[in-house]
């Protein structure tokens, strides 16, 4: 071989070698949009269709239970999905007062939720300032969480009454504590390398928190509201349970049909609640990837 040749397949190794450490230090490729549309297509797949396939199990046993284990007497308290479909959702005059009794549950919900909201991360920004504001306040957000609604009846009745407010106030009571114990936790977990960092530098208390702590704490702040959004509801009907005057909402409607022996109604109220509550959750979530989505992302499997 000669001279020439040999520095040439020189050269060429040498590019090539190159090409190759560039190639290594960009990272691996990137999927082409083909296969990247297929995995997304496949994770939305799974998304939608293992929740879809736990949806047809969870009809099948209902259908089982309500064809095969329980009698004609008894079957009121669980008709069948298609009855309950019949009877609740597509009978005009049902529908209409499902849809009305909604608008008051959905009504007391968002309100007692934003009450919860101002006031729980309010107390918890308070007692992330000192710990003796903490001490003497937590144990009492405690109390309020433990303390039975059914207790608290007389008391709210003789205030406000048996309308709407008392309802907005049972809402607020169970939506409390997870908001103060998760902005709480959130407010208390940023890094203590920041913290001494901000004192090097003698920031201000405000700027601290406002700066730090607080968007430390916007990722867990947010997982207290989708708690605290699916407690709300349980809070509302609760409330309309014990307070029956005025508009009713899902709550009542659902104790005149467990009275009246009426199921089909009755469980087209309890599955409207339950939509106003995956409703409330996904929002939050959503919410929440938009405020948090861009900078903070949970390590998943």
């Amino acid at each position: 071989m000669s001279t020439a040749e040999t520095g040439t397949d020189v050269e060429v190794t040498t590019v090539m070698d190159e090409e190759r450490v560039v190639a290594t230090a960009a990272g691996p490729a990137l999927p082409s949009r083909a296969g990247g549309a297929g995995v997304t297509a496949a994770r939305l797949g799974t998304r939608i269709g293992l929740p879809v396939a736990v949806a047809g199990v969870i009809i099948g046993i209902w259908y089982l239970v309500s064809d095969l284990v329980l009698n004609q007497y008894q079957r009121f308290m669980l008709p069948p999905p298609h009855r309950v479909l019949e009877v609740g959702f597509f009978t005009w005059s049902n529908f209409t007062a499902l849809v009305s009794a909604l608008g008051t549950t959905a009504e007391v919900t968002f309100s007692g939720l934003a009450i919860s909201i101002v006031l729980g991360v309010g107390t918890a920004l308070l007692m992330s300032q000192a710990r003796w504001v903490e001490n003497a306040l937590y144990p009492w957000a405690v109390v309020l969480q433990t303390v039975p609604i059914l207790a608290l009846t007389p008391f709210l009745s003789f205030f406000f009454g048996f309308s709407l407010t008392s309802r907005i106030i049972v809402a607020v009571i169970i939506a409390f504590f997870p908001i103060v114990s998760n902005t709480l936790f959130g407010l208390q977990s940023a890094d203590r390398g920041m913290h001494d960092l901000f004192t090097l530098h003698k920031v201000s208390r405000w700027t601290r928190l406002w700066k730090l702590q607080f968007p430390a704490a916007l990722p867990a702040m947010f997982a207290g509201f989708r708690v605290s959004a699916g407690l709300a509801v349980i809070g509302a009907i609760v409330g309309e349970f014990f307070f029956k005057q005025g508009q009713p909402g899902l709550g009542t409607n659902m104790s005149v049909y467990t009275s009246l022996t009426e199921g089909e109604q009755l469980w087209a109220s309890v599955l409207t609640a339950s939509g106003l509550g995956i409703a409330v959750f996904v929002f939050f979530g959503w919410l929440s990837r938009r405020v948090v989505g861009r900078w903070y992302q949970p390590e998943r499997r």
